[in-house]
């Protein structure tokens, strides 16, 4: 009597992990191409000018009068003296701020977004921020004008209404540009400045 076939259980593979979704983005990085390309240019052209004038005094001939110059002026002056200081303090201001360049990110115009993938990065700009804050806030009833500031932590409204109690007006606006901000799917949403006035009133 044969015996039955038998029937392995197949192990069903587990789905795919999902890519991690980062927590946050950071700022997108200026290219510093204008700053880069002028330290550039004068760091060769200097060069340039100090190789010739050496390559100059080696074939026995002259040296420039701006270098002699310089070298007298060098030799003769005290650290103390007061053109000394301003040539240093010139120079370490710019070494500063060449190196302030090179450590921040730049593009402040820029609002970082949430990454829903790792490979995709997306900012939208401040001034397409406020504008749409400023749209949404002008469709609340009362309203007059409007003026936004985006900053990287804040958005900073002034309202100006003409009509309804003030406190009203203010907690509906509050109410919908809260949603606004939300909505524009920041990294990190800024906190909302508000202040509602009478026209010709500060608020």
């Amino acid at each position: 009597m044969s015996e039955p076939p038998t029937s392995t259980p197949t192990l069903d593979k587990p789905p795919p992990a999902a890519p991690p979704v980062p927590r946050g983005s950071r700022r997108f990085w200026a290219p510093r191409r204008v700053p880069a390309a002028v330290v550039a240019v004068l760091l060769v052209a200097g060069a340039g000018l100090l190789l010739y004038d050496v390559a100059a005094v080696r074939a026995h001939r002259p040296a420039m009068r701006w270098r002699r110059a310089l070298a007298r002026q060098l030799a003769e002056r005290q650290l103390d003296d007061p053109w000394v200081l301003v040539g240093a303090g010139v120079a370490a201001a710019l070494g500063l701020w060449l190196i302030v360049l090179a450590v921040t990110p730049g593009q402040r115009g820029l609002l970082p977004m949430r990454r829903p993938h790792p490979d995709v990065r997306a900012a939208l700009r401040r001034e397409a921020a406020a504008l749409l804050l400023r749209d949404r806030a002008l469709d609340v009833s009362g309203v007059r004008s409007v003026r936004v500031r985006m900053r990287r932590r804040t958005a900073d409204v002034r309202a100006v209404s003409h009509f309804r109690d003030l406190d009203d007006v203010r907690a509906d606006l509050a109410r919908t540009l809260g949603e606004s901000i939300r909505g524009l799917g920041l990294d990190r949403p800024p906190t909302l400045s508000l202040r509602v006035a009478r026209p010709g009133r500060k608020g």
